[in-house]
């Protein structure tokens, strides 16, 4: 889709298929409806006045045939009064862009230029309008036969987003929105392709179309001489050997330290021996969404050509039970040295994490934020709007909020108290890789954050937000918007 700012002399001498106007809810046009409605001889404030459009937040009419302007069609979108929230702005971008797939326009011109969102400028406007406008783009093709038509709108224009700090805002949205989607797809896809060595396969891919990203794949045999004995003794039950991939993105200067992504890749979590229950285990092909959205991010990062280095690591396997498989009481030692009892072997994702983040020590990083599907407690805590977010450091934690709440991605910070710590004890091990009932998420990332100490780390718990479920049925993308808007700061 083509999404661009465009320059106008007079609303009603525009040629496109559908101009897009706003009215507020109180008796007043704004400019731009003024002009529609004075050139269709009083049109807009007659259906005003009988009821057929109230001007109440959300409300919209379409108006199929409009004598006296050039646009074959208008929709008339009710903006409410006063200014609006970050969540109303982006409900009536739903709406508009809703509308117009249902219409299957091809193209439209935005003309709510003068919207007010509270503490928020046109360029924040334009970068969530060009997101949400290409998430819209999104298909799952791969494995139907007969997949949904693609979107039929091809161009959308914005009134007079022209300056290059308006371009760089509706780039920055649309590269987001292509990131998301890079991580839908892979989440999507059935867990017979999506294995461990075809994320291998899509890094290689990706690291070719570019000169600044390049990809390194370990495979178990270089795993096992580095002494990643955690992140083996997850896919030892498996038939697919597990991957560490590694991707690094060199955008800033040689001396610069990276920031470090660190992604689960379960493409399929059976839970080992500890197995399942059958319901739902469907959806455990989206234990790799931490990895999809470091490819994600990837995707994003490359296209904004942000000047800052980025490592990308994916610990990627499958957790399946088979005579080779781990089992509950076995006690394995990690990169790090320090020894796990495997208390629960569902309990996998920290298993994989813990030796990545080892790995990712030897980068010299300014700061490692790990992302995981990690545990149905986060899930029972925060639902499925916001990812749990840990840390060791509080100031870490403000960068991320933030980030979360600038682009709609948000995430709640989460205790990590030494209290929790006591629950991993262990009588064999210097660790149990599962803690006390209460508070699953909390001591799975305490878990985590005995292999972090000396860094600046924050851990995102995504088992909530990666996918949704129900007749919307399908993986988010997030936390795509967060990692990258996080990224774009350090790199201002």
């Amino acid at each position: 889709m083509q999404i661009s700012g465009k320059s106008f002399s007079s609303p009603q001498q525009l040629r496109t298929p559908c101009l897009v106007i706003g009215i507020s809810s109180s008796g007043s046009l704004r400019s731009t409806a003024k002009a529609i409605d004075s050139a269709t001889d009083g049109l807009i404030a007659k259906l005003k006045k009988r009821g057929d459009i109230t001007g109440e937040r959300g409300n919209t009419l379409l108006l199929p045939s409009v004598p006296g302007i050039a646009a074959e069609r208008v929709l008339i979108v009710g903006i409410g009064n006063g200014a609006l929230s970050d969540a109303d702005f982006r409900k009536l971008t739903q709406t508009v862009l809703g509308t117009l797939a249902e219409q299957k326009l091809e193209e439209a011109y935005w003309l709510l230029d003068d919207l007010n969102v509270t503490g928020r400028d046109q360029n924040w406007q334009l970068t969530q309008l060009a997101l949400a406008a290409t998430l819209r783009e999104y298909r799952y093709t791969q494995t139907l036969s007969k997949p949904k038509p693609a979107l039929a709108l091809r161009k959308l224009f914005i009134a007079d987003a022209t300056t290059s700090a308006h371009r760089t805002a509706i780039s920055r949205g649309i590269a987001i929105g292509r990131g998301m989607n890079v991580a839908r797809r892979l989440g999507d896809l059935p867990p017979n392709i999506c294995t461990p060595s075809f994320l291998a396969s899509e890094a290689r891919a990706f690291a070719r179309k570019s000169t600044q990203v390049t990809a390194k794949i370990l495979e178990e045999k270089a795993m096992r001489d580095l002494g990643m004995g955690a992140l083996l003794c997850v896919s030892a039950g498996s038939n697919q050997p597990a991957k560490l991939i590694v991707l690094e993105y060199r955008g800033g200067k040689r001396t610069d330290a990276p920031q470090v992504l660190v992604g689960k890749g379960i493409t399929f979590d059976s839970g080992g021996i500890s197995i399942k229950p059958a319901a739902k285990m469907d959806e455990m092909k989206y234990d790799m969404c931490g990895a999809a959205s470091v490819l994600g991010t990837f995707s994003a990062i490359v296209e904004l050509k942000l000047p800052i280095n980025v490592v990308g690591i994916i610990a990627a396997s499958e957790n399946m039970p088979n005579g080779n498989a781990t089992k509950p009481g076995d006690v394995v030692t990690s990169m790090s040295g320090q020894t796990i009892e495997i208390l629960n072997t569902d309990a996998e994702g920290r298993l994989v994490l813990c030796d990545a983040l080892t790995y990712a020590a030897r980068f010299k990083p300014a700061a490692v934020i790990d992302i995981a599907t990690l545990t149905g407690a986060c899930v029972v805590a925060l639902g499925k709007h916001a990812s749990g977010l840990f840390t060791n450091q509080d100031d870490f934690a403000a960068e991320l909020l933030a980030a979360g709440q600038q682009v709609g991605d948000r995430a709640w910070q989460m205790p990590l108290w030494d209290e929790y710590q006591r629950g991993l004890d262990s009588n064999f091990a210097d660790m149990a890789n599962v803690g006390s009932p209460g508070g699953g998420a909390i001591t799975a990332a305490a878990f985590l954050a005995r292999y972090t100490k000396d860094m600046r780390w924050a851990h995102l718990d995504i088992a909530g937000t990666a996918w949704d479920e129900g007749a919307a049925k399908g993986a988010t993308g997030r936390p795509v918007g967060l990692l990258t808007q996080y990224l774009i700061s350090r790199a201002q």
